[in-house]
């Protein structure tokens, strides 16, 4: 007879001894405001009358942002999901533009002996700016760590097909529409505004432009199960905020005030603003929407209704943990199926080597095909 010793069950996130979530940064105080916006727009060429206006958004509000809250909230809700599913590993919040920056969380992780880290981007989109940017910011951040040579950053695929995603955002449209009007009611997907140029360099070389079809793939979904309820509503479109380049450069467009004062022209009078490029209420929401937006709808007549964005909704953190779940299982070699519900929409967890390509030139990144 043959005895043979218990197998212990791998970790679900093994090989990974730690999990970075990786974000934009925020001032915490007045003095914060003007060091975060050069850091934020350093080579930029943006002119210095636009980062007074952008810092006065900040200074209404205290100097602070609310995104590091918000992360840090986010934070302990993966540490939490992942200790009920029997993973308690640290969980930190490392910034590319405020502290904790991302090499000063990194350094505290190989103090603590950490050797793999599984990075999760705040951004759920394929752009310089959202992805190969954080991407150059590790590789930036290993170089100047001590002792951080042999450590390992790998980084989870793209998230904005995840169920709870798309779910969570129709779910918010659903509530919002609630006794409205459909026939002079309008429901617009709301992201972060780029260079036309940043988006046409969006994703490899065989699929460029994922920027703008992420965006459009998500709010489809949305559109989908919103329609299902309220066919009379047309389908939502998508609009833009937060645009900061020089007048000469082209971004994406329209901008969302400008789109709702076409729309009061068309007889529309409720709008609800889906803020589907962004995953927590940080400035851009609270100023740029909340404010300017409203503000914009009420000058012609519109009332605007903001829905939240998906936060911290336990539904959210369950599907990251999930694809956390799955990214390392690659890592050990095992095939996962792919986990977004919108056709097609599949992105590796490893990037191509020219995937989102700086217009600024090639420099060092993590997390890719090398």
């Amino acid at each position: 007879m043959v005895i043979s010793s218990p197998v212990a069950p791998v970790p679900a996130l093994a090989p990974y001894d730690g999990v970075l979530l990786v974000s934009f940064g925020g001032p915490e105080g007045h003095d914060e405001v003007m060091p975060f916006l050069e850091r934020v727009t350093a080579g930029r060429g943006i002119p210095a009358e636009r980062l007074e206006e952008v810092a006065s958004h900040y200074h209404r509000r205290g100097g602070i942002s609310p995104i590091n809250a918000q992360n840090r909230a986010l934070v302990d809700a993966l540490a939490a999901e992942l200790a009920t599913a029997g993973e308690p590993i640290p969980v930190r919040l490392g910034n590319r533009n405020s502290p904790p920056f991302l090499a000063d969380t990194i350094q505290e992780f190989v103090a603590a002996g950490h050797k793999r880290l599984l990075a999760v981007l705040t951004s759920a989109y394929s752009s310089y700016s959202s992805c190969r940017q954080y991407r150059e910011n590790l590789a930036e951040a290993v170089s100047v760590v001590a002792g951080a040579d042999d450590l390992v950053i790998d980084k989870i695929a793209p998230w904005h097909g995840l169920p709870a995603f798309v779910e969570i955002t129709a779910g918010h449209v659903l509530a919002a529409l609630a006794d409205r009007p459909p026939h002079t009611t309008r429901v617009l997907g709301v992201t972060h505004s780029i260079p036309q140029a940043m988006n046409d360099a969006s994703g490899p070389p065989s699929v460029r432009g994922l920027y703008l079809d992420q965006h459009e793939r998500v709010l489809a979904a949305v559109g989908d199960r919103v329609r299902a309820r309220h066919p009379e509503i047309p389908a939502p479109e998508l609009v833009y905020c937060s645009r900061s380049g020089p007048p000469s450069q082209p971004w994406l467009e329209p901008d969302v005030s400008d789109r709702l004062r076409g729309l009061a022209q068309e007889g529309v009078r409720c709008v609800v603003l889906a803020p589907i490029g962004f995953v927590s209420d940080h400035m851009e929401v609270v100023s740029d929407l909340d404010t300017d937006a409203v503000a914009a709808g009420e000058a012609v007549g519109v009332e605007v209704i903001r829905v939240p964005t998906v936060g911290t909704d336990p539904r959210l953190v369950r599907d990251l943990v999930a694809l956390m779940a799955d990214r390392a299982a690659q890592a050990r070699g095992l095939e996962v199926p792919a986990r977004t519900i919108l056709a097609g929409d599949q992105r590796p967890a490893e990037c191509d080597a020219d995937c989102c390509a700086s217009l600024r030139g090639p420099r060092p990144a993590l997390c890719g095909v090398s």
